[in-house]
């Protein structure tokens, strides 16, 4: 991520651009899991881009870029979450003109069902598993993340997985 020394702005362009491709998917998946909200999730994910970029310099490199994102995301959505714990939220919910009532219902059961079964899961398998599935890291990535061993991230995950089957079957 370092600029060109000779002052050639372009190769630091096209490096964001090349690191913006590569990993904005699951940053936004993992943003996604943090927030359940499609649009707070594609907001944390410009605004973990833009201090990426913004603050390029910070990263020594130490870990994977997207490790680096996602750690970037996840104080954001902490951030985000102070925020609103102080001054309140209000929802704006749309209404989905194009799905039928009986489909969206359907739909939001389905996720209500799973989401309760994922709450209910103790951390830190319940981050694991939603990095792991819904994030799309590896467990090399994860196990950065917390600090821990890829072996401890697959352990972990194999664990939460078994718990939450446990939890689906019983609701």
């Amino acid at each position: 991520m370092k600029a060109n020394r000779k002052g050639d702005e372009t190769v630091t362009e096209e490096r964001y651009a090349q690191m913006y491709e590569a990993c904005y998917m699951r940053v936004f998946s993992y943003a996604m899991t943090l927030s359940g909200d499609r649009s707070s999730a594609e907001e944390i994910t410009q605004e973990t881009f833009f201090r990426a970029f913004s603050k390029q310099r910070e990263f020594r490199g130490e870990s994977d870029e997207v490790t680096w994102l996602c750690a970037i995301a996840k104080n954001l959505f902490a951030d985000e979450k102070r925020r609103q714990a102080r001054f309140g939220d209000i929802p704006e919910e749309m209404p989905d003109t194009e799905k039928s009532v009986e489909r969206t219902a359907v739909e939001r059961d389905s996720s209500f069902r799973i989401h309760m079964a994922l709450h209910s899961l103790e951390e830190p398998y319940r981050e694991v598993f939603e990095l792991r599935v819904f994030g799309e890291l590896s467990f090399s990535d994860i196990g950065k993340i917390f600090g821990k061993t890829e072996n401890w991230a697959r352990v972990t995950y194999h664990r939460a997985r078994i718990r939450l089957q446990e939890r689906m079957e019983k609701s």
